[in-house]
């Protein structure tokens, strides 16, 4: 396992054992949206702000990772599906641990929608490569969305609850999730997940409502962020990284760290 601890410190910083992680996988989902028309520019400024690692697909550790400016964790998302698909929610997997080995990432990621139609086949994926996961040494980051015809709300306490501890009982080393809205409905998501858990940014927002959501995750017991749109289509990126990680780092308010996007 000792392969495992010494790439999970690209991913979570040693000193904190915190995260900040930005996925920009989004372009295999959505095309050239803004903010990845040049993602080794992107990756640059987050980078320089301080982010510890960022996700992709094939093509960000082809065409975009490293190289330039500082060093960041890469971890290499294993699932995918269109946006103009029949099933957007329907996650296949389209790279394998060992590919992932070869093109040097710090860890893989897939991503499982609970209670969608196809969460029996994306689940016995997970553990197939969570199996996989150990057989290398690689790192895993399970991206779990409560998604389906019974989920209620996708944020709802009991299903982000069930998903993120799925994640745990089926190896993952990392869950990223939802935020529930509050710190202490929080809580209950993180305390009964035995792996750390990292919150998801959602939808594009102002800067003061994601800083806002950052404190009150990580009041909640988070081990960090993953950020994507509210980071790389933020016009300062590298700003809003170094925001992001005096709260997730320092400890510090979201009323403190806003003025460093200000300043």
């Amino acid at each position: 396992m000792r392969g495992k601890e010494i790439r999970m410190e690209r991913i979570m910083d040693r000193n904190t054992g915190k995260t900040i992680i930005v996925p920009m996988d989004h372009g295999a989902t959505q095309g050239p949206i803004p903010g990845l028309i040049d993602t080794g520019r992107t990756i640059d400024r987050v980078a320089e702000g301080g982010a510890n690692a960022v996700i992709g697909h094939i093509g960000l550790a082809l065409h975009g990772h490293r190289g330039h400016g500082r060093d960041v964790g890469l971890i290499l998302h294993l699932s995918a599906s269109t946006a103009i698909g029949p099933d957007p929610n329907d996650k296949v997997l389209v790279n394998t641990v060992a590919n992932a080995l070869k093109m040097g990432a710090d860890g893989v990621s897939v991503h499982i929608n609970v209670g969608a139609d196809s969460e029996a086949r994306m689940l016995e994926d997970l553990g197939r490569i969570a199996v996989e996961c150990i057989e290398w040494g690689m790192p895993l980051l399970a991206m779990m969305y409560p998604r389906g015809r019974k989920v209620a709300s996708e944020n709802g306490l009991e299903d982000v609850k069930l998903a993120a501890r799925v994640a745990a009982e089926l190896g993952a080393d990392i869950v990223k999730t939802v935020y529930t809205g509050d710190p202490d409905s929080f809580r209950e998501v993180t305390q009964g997940c035995p792996v750390p858990v990292v919150v998801a940014g959602g939808s594009k927002t102002d800067d003061l409502a994601i800083l806002e959501l950052i404190q009150g995750a990580m009041e909640g017991g988070a081990a960090g962020i993953s950020i994507g749109r509210n980071a790389f289509q933020h016009p300062r990126p590298a700003d809003l990284m170094r925001a992001a990680a005096l709260i997730v780092h320092g400890g510090r308010s979201a009323a403190e760290a806003i003025e460093t996007i200000r300043e």
